[in-house]
């Protein structure tokens, strides 16, 4: 595809892929993206994402969203996850919904957004859950009850969402609830990745716990380790 043209993946035709070989560009293009090889990693999404196979134009999307090996681009981004989206694919409608909140690429629209990320929990993606109790909390669109936070995090963290923990974790110190912050915490810190130590440390930075200092200073430990 060409990576100029914004209306490639509405205009290709699609063909039927090859058994084997999407799953073989899609894991090489992430060997490429883990080892800092951005070019490379396009390469691999663009030549998956002509096959049609949602899960690669998904990926297509993200590259040109982020500007993995091409100039980032949200608007492109939103075509091709909406194309992926189409299908039902869960990790296209959770992206799609991203941009709708934020507004990258299309126009702002948090009720667009709420729609997507229901369509994206029930499709698998525990990530939405996440946002549904976010923009519940917040009353983003009228849809929205504060009281179903705790509902839609407790969801996510159940089903292995770090940020779900965290939040519910959140909840909870907010609610005078140590003990029942603490396995939520300890989950987040133990299988999160990115800023989850970095959230966590803040989270608990001014707390006086003995459980919650001990659990500061190992997140600002994992922090340090991070950046060696």
């Amino acid at each position: 595809m060409n990576k100029s043209e914004p209306g490639a993946a509405s205009r290709r035709p699609l063909s039927t892929p090859l058994p084997g070989v999407v799953e073989t560009h899609l894991m090489l293009g992430q060997i490429h993206l883990d080892q800092g090889r951005m070019d490379d990693a396009f390469l691999m999404f663009e030549a998956a994402a002509r096959s049609g196979d949602p899960r690669a134009v998904n990926m297509l999307g993200r590259a040109h969203e982020r500007g993995w090996g091409t100039a980032r681009n949200p608007a492109i981004a939103a075509l091709y996850y909406t194309h992926a989206a189409d299908s039902g694919y869960g990790w296209a409608l959770f992206n799609l919904a991203d941009l709708y909140l934020a507004g990258q690429g299309v126009r702002a629209d948090p009720c667009r957004a709420h729609v997507l990320y229901v369509a994206a929990a029930r499709a698998g993606v525990a990530k939405a859950l996440n946002m549904l109790g976010i923009m519940a909390e917040q009353r983003m669109v009228q849809a929205a009850r504060p009281a179903n936070a705790p509902v839609f995090f407790h969801a996510a963290a159940m089903a292995g969402d770090c940020w779900g923990s965290v939040n519910l974790a959140r909840l909870h110190l907010a609610a005078g609830q140590t003990a029942q912050a603490m396995p939520w915490l300890r989950h987040a810190l133990d299988h999160g990745f990115g800023d989850v130590p970095a959230a966590i440390a803040t989270l608990v930075a001014t707390r006086t716990e003995p459980c919650l200092r001990a659990l500061a200073r190992e997140a600002t430990r994992r922090m340090a380790a991070a950046c060696r």
